[in-house]
């Protein structure tokens, strides 16, 4: 697989995914609920030459008591912080179906989508626990075979709802005074276990016309949805062989489910964590692990230089392990600023879509005769 071809993510979960990261001199936990810190994580991001970052979010506190930086910004607020700031970089926002009305999430989504030029997307995800379900009283805590099928049917809303406006539903006329086009604008009329959404949505179809939609598989719940659903499916795997394995399995449900694998990307996630040379990396998580201990990893870490992290991505391209990484730096400010030293070609796509080679879908309402007609409340 050619460079330009294998996708690069970060996944920037606060001051790191290591409980401890936030001690570091350099963490900037000070300025974590503020703006300026996410757009400097996410502009150093971009002028390295990372095609898409991943911001994590949950309704619930960080595990570990005070020993821990706890509490978030919410993701889509972060993201449409930054989309004024960045050119080139992807943003996938994490947002929880589980405790939030589908037409939320879509006009937020595709409002991001304006913001960002075409470069939104949504990793979707739910509200485990019942300190979660405690939080909001609707409803008691769910398994995951339940959870994962709300995101289902959330997800199926949410897509239709950014087909709900066709292309060139805005007419401006302004000799007439019509803004738009009623007969382009659609019901959705979905009802289903969890939901019941006549539509449209508020907002006029987004510059890729369905954001990007990604799911992290991590069990056969989740995994089901991500085959129907994900355009971006998320995976952690020990090694190379069993990432490879993994994607080849995924891609077979994918093709059974009557979609086209190649219209599916996999990515593999990389704990890592960079230093000048691969000493100070040891001798840097040594100290975090000192502070307080992490545990093992979920999948692949990789602790060394960005030199050592240029080789491994090139042999997970080669391997056909996975089509793209998403790194998941213990701390955020250490990897970041290394990253610039991998010398990646500058992005040149003009959206997401078009960063991974995914096509522009039509609505699936342009040829529909439900419209809003004259006089009927939408």
């Amino acid at each position: 697989m050619a460079e330009s071809d294998f996708f690069l993510a970060v996944e920037l979960a606060g001051t790191g995914i290591h409980p401890a990261s936030w001690r570091r001199d350099d963490s900037r936990a000070e300025d974590l609920f503020t703006g300026a810190y996410w757009v400097d994580a996410i502009t150093a991001a971009e002028k390295a030459g990372v095609d898409a970052v991943f911001v994590p979010d949950s309704f619930g506190l960080q595990p570990g008591g005070p020993g821990v930086a706890r509490g978030r910004l919410d993701a889509v607020a972060i993201a449409a912080r930054v989309a004024a700031a960045i050119r080139h970089i992807g943003l996938l926002p994490q947002g929880a179906v589980t405790h939030t009305e589908p037409f939320h999430l879509a006009k937020a989504i595709q409002s991001l989508d304006f913001a960002s030029l075409g470069r939104a997307g949504w990793e979707v995800t739910v509200s485990e626990g019942v300190e979660q379900a405690r939080a909001f009283g609707r409803k008691g805590e769910q398994d995951a075979a339940s959870l994962w099928h709300e995101a289902d049917e959330a997800i199926e809303v949410v897509t239709r709802l950014w087909d709900s406006w066709e292309d060139d539903a805005e007419i401006r006329d302004v000799p007439t005074g019509r803004f738009i086009d009623r007969d382009k604008l659609h019901y959705i009329d979905f009802a289903g276990d969890n939901f019941s959404v006549k539509g449209p949505s508020i907002t006029p179809r987004s510059p890729q016309g369905q954001p990007i939609v990604a799911v992290r598989a991590h069990d056969d719940a989740s995994t089901g949805v991500a085959v129907h659903r994900a355009d971006l499916i998320r995976v952690a795997a020990g090694d190379f062989d069993s990432a490879r394995v993994l994607r080849t399995a995924l891609r077979t449900a994918v093709r059974a489910a009557d979609r086209d694998p190649d219209a599916v990307r996999v990515l593999l996630d990389v704990e890592v964590h960079l230093a000048d040379s691969a000493d100070a990396a040891r001798a840097e998580v040594a100290q975090l692990d000192q502070w307080t201990e992490s545990g093992s990893p979920a999948g692949l870490r990789h602790i060394g230089t960005p030199a050592t992290l240029r080789e491994l991505l090139g042999a997970i391209g080669a391997s056909g392990a996975a089509d793209g990484v998403v790194l998941r730096p213990l701390a955020v400010p250490a990897a970041v600023g290394h990253l610039a030293a991998l010398a990646r070609k500058p992005l040149s796509a003009s959206t997401l879509r078009d960063r991974l080679g995914l096509p522009r879908p039509v609505s699936r309402y342009a040829d529909s005769t439900t419209t809003i007609q004259e006089g009927t409340p939408s």
